[in-house]
């Protein structure tokens, strides 16, 4: 079906090359239907004005005013010496405040005649600060001329009662997307439904029509919330949607039916456990055994925290696989990790993982490694126990992906992190099965149910939400180093006591401080303050290991570690680290997943402001990883009442992952959840919130997988093929897959 042309009109043509070149550039608007799909961030009421007393510092505003005074001052410059220079400050008031507005030069013309005492207008511009006060630079305005005569567009025409304030940028300005907005209304009468009528008509939901008008100018209240009503649910939808049509694909895949023996590999390896496996353990392993005995592929993620035993529940699942005749392979991010899951498997599994040696058990298997750094002979010798089908079990990086490893019979895989996986690799592996084998993706990002549901939502989900018994709890503190320095001195006293107690420590910077540094670079990475603090730059690796090799930590034994050394030297690094030759070791946030060291028990996070709520509850999992009790010490400069300190309370406050990554989600902006920070596309959800729409999604995922089960191909909606083609650009296709 063709999409609908008035909608794919470019905006170039509509609008002009110029405007449409901002639009493209800065908002990411290219079509007539993008723009129907920008929608006001707030409105304004007429008469009821902006409060000019909360205007944020360094944000870029738009408010309602009205002129109190206007002066012109005449004063001497470099530019102007003979006392030429003109300034002109026009003080604007909204009852509750006043802002001045000053306009230099040239530039005070067009303003002088216009801003009269008395007139009202829409100013928009960047708050600063001059002689103590709040005031706009040459602000951009919009006079509110009632219903005049002159020919000027009047206030009525594009803004009704309400006036839509849209997400704007510096080149452009609110209104003037207002404007735009206003050409291309009448296109979204052609808009076509994406819901089914019966969904619509049932849940009493106005037209896409009726709400793409409503939206971009309502005339009550009323209209505002009927649109959002109606658009929340179409981006719920459709999401959901797409969703279930992938799961409704992959359950059209045949695959091996994996049920373990009775007295085979598995049952030897449960009576060998020193420990007995959790509930939460249990069940999640009944719901994954349950999975891998169906005739097509499982597609599960396993949610829990570090430390909650998801490995074992994964290799109890490969063992199951291999009993059952065929192959499991687990793929993790990183080399050292790789390394470090085989060292854990082969422990675990003692002489069951010594299949065809001397000593090996009755139903033992091969466990191999296999990674991109190991020497010519031993990955031939890996390869061929690949393909002959010795090697049950096959732990490596992206390396067991490429063309030449072939599986004898590959029935399952793991992802450890999924989020560090992309697609590609995803179905490469698939490919490398008869048929498509078994997929198990871990995860210890703890994820909101309605994230899981949006994100994943083409995976099931079981969550591990119980620490083994013996894990230690961890003690969390926010060290105010810039109020109370004096804490800070105590935090390295506090290191040198664990680690003459024969423990270890972390400490984690937010940069590494080499030459390569970029500072624009790290300004991505830092967290804005949102205080509008002046900050400095991010402290570094290479500093802090300096200074507390010659300070505090004198006499320990201090490492580092940084994501731009070179392979061999971080293994090396490492391998120290966790046989306990190196006491303190300074990093960023590559130790972030999954480097185990039971040993260290203690972990200073410097400039701890600068890394997000879930980040920072990654890394303190890292410690009290043993018997002995962990220690997170959480640095920062910022001040007591900021929103950056409120976050590190919170992250002190709670050791439950879920309930932090809910407060982080809060926090954060919904796009960031669907991963536009990565994908670079302007969010697809612009009504719809995460957490607060809850029931929404998990009623759109109802009604998603009722109508893809009737109609899996949708030949009978074609609106809503059309809304799927158009948020399933590539971009966003491959972001869902990647999850």
């Amino acid at each position: 079906m063709d999409l609908v042309p008035a909608l794919q009109e470019p905006l170039k043509k509509v609008l002009g090359p110029a405007t449409a070149k901002v639009m493209a550039e800065h908002l990411g608007l290219n079509t007539v239907g993008d723009l129907l799909h920008h929608y006001p961030r707030r409105y304004e009421e007429r008469g009821q004005l902006t409060h000019l007393a909360d205007l944020p510092m360094d944000e870029h505003v738009t408010v309602v005013a009205q002129v109190a005074e206007a002066r012109l001052h005449t004063f001497a410059s470099s530019k102007a010496p003979r006392g030429k220079g003109q300034r002109l400050e026009v003080t604007i008031t909204d009852g509750s405040g006043r802002l001045q507005l000053v306009f230099f030069g040239h530039g005070v013309h067009k303003p002088h005649k216009e801003l009269l005492p008395g007139t009202r207008a829409m100013f928009a511009g960047k708050v600063s600060v001059f002689n103590r006060r709040l005031q706009l630079a040459h602000p951009a305005y919009e006079l509110l001329r009632g219903g005049d005569d002159d020919g000027t567009e009047s206030v009525e025409s594009w803004a009704g009662a309400l006036i839509p304030l849209y997400p704007a940028t510096a080149k452009l300005e609110s209104w003037k997307i207002g404007k735009a907005v206003q050409t291309v209304l009448p296109s979204a009468q052609e808009a076509v439904d994406p819901l089914p009528d019966s969904l619509r008509e049932g849940r009493g939901l106005v037209s896409l029509p009726e709400a793409l008008l409503k939206i971009h100018r309502p005339h009550t209240k009323a209209d505002i919330e009927d649109a959002r009503a109606r658009l929340k649910w179409d981006e719920a939808f459709v999401l959901q949607v797409a969703l279930a049509r992938r799961r409704h694909a992959e359950t059209q895949l045949p695959a091996v039916p994996r049920k373990p023996n009775p007295d085979g590999l598995l049952t030897a390896f449960d009576d060998r456990l020193p420990f007995t496996l959790t509930d939460g353990q249990r069940k999640v392993s009944r719901e994954i055994f349950d999975d891998l005995a169906t005739d097509h592929p499982m597609h599960r993620l396993l949610q829990g925290e570090v430390g909650s035993g998801k490995t074992l529940v994964a290799l109890r699942a490969m063992l199951a696989v291999v009993d059952a005749g065929g192959q499991a392979v687990m793929l993790a991010p990183t080399e050292v990790l790789a390394q470090q899951h085989h060292r854990s498997v082969v422990e675990m599994m003692g002489e069951l993982a010594e299949g065809g040696m001397l000593g090996g058990a009755e139903h033992a298997t091969k466990v191999v490694l296999l990674t991109g750094s190991m020497g010519a002979a031993a990955r031939r010798h890996a390869l061929l126990d690949l393909a002959t089908g010795e090697a049950g079990i096959v732990i490596g990086t992206h390396a067991l992906i490429e063309d030449k490893v072939q599986f004898h019979d590959l029935g399952l895989v793991v992802v450890d992190e999924q989020h560090r996986f992309g697609v590609e690799q995803r179905d490469a592996l698939r490919g490398k099965g008869k048929q498509p084998p078994h997929l198990l993706v871990m995860t210890a990002t703890p994820i909101p149910r309605t994230v899981a549901m949006t994100v994943f939502g083409d995976l099931e989900t079981s969550v591990l939400d119980q620490l083994p018994a013996g894990r230690s709890p961890i003690a969390s503190h926010v060290v105010p180093a810039a109020d109370k320095p004096h804490f800070l001195a105590r935090a390295w006293e506090r290191v040198r006591e664990e680690v003459e107690g024969g423990h270890q420590a972390y400490v984690v910077c937010p940069r590494i401080g080499d030459e390569d540094d970029d500072p624009k670079k790290n300004s991505k990475q830092a967290e804005p303050s949102g205080d509008g603090a002046e900050r400095r730059p991010p402290l570094a690796v290479l500093d802090i290991a300096d200074q507390l090799a010659k300070g505090p930590l004198q006499g320990l034994k201090v490492e580092i570690l940084h994501g731009r050394m070179q392979p061999d030297d971080k293994d090396a690094v490492m391998r120290r680290f966790a046989a306990g030759e190196t006491d303190v070791l300074v990093a960023t946030t590559v130790i972030e997943v999954g480097v185990n060291v039971p040993n260290a028990t203690a972990m200073v996070i410097m400039d701890a402001d600068r890394f997000g709520v879930s980040q920072l509850h990654q890394l303190r999992g890292r410690v009290g990883r043993g018997s002995a009790p962990g220690l997170c010490l959480l640095v920062t400069e910022m001040p007591e009442a900021s929103a950056a300190r409120q976050r590190l309370n919170a992250v002190a406050g709670t050791l439950d992952g879920f309930e932090l990554s809910r407060i982080d989600l809060e926090q954060r902006r919904e796009g960031d959840v669907l991963g536009q920070a990565q994908s670079g596309a302007r969010t697809s959800l612009r009504v719809l919130a995460v957490i607060e729409d809850e029931e929404i999604i998990a009623e759109a995922r109802q009604e998603a997988a009722a109508v893809v089960a009737a109609d899996p191909e949708l030949t009978g909606l074609p609106g809503l093929r059309t809304a799927l083609d158009a948020l399933l650009d590539e971009e966003r296709e491959q972001y869902l897959e990647k999850g």
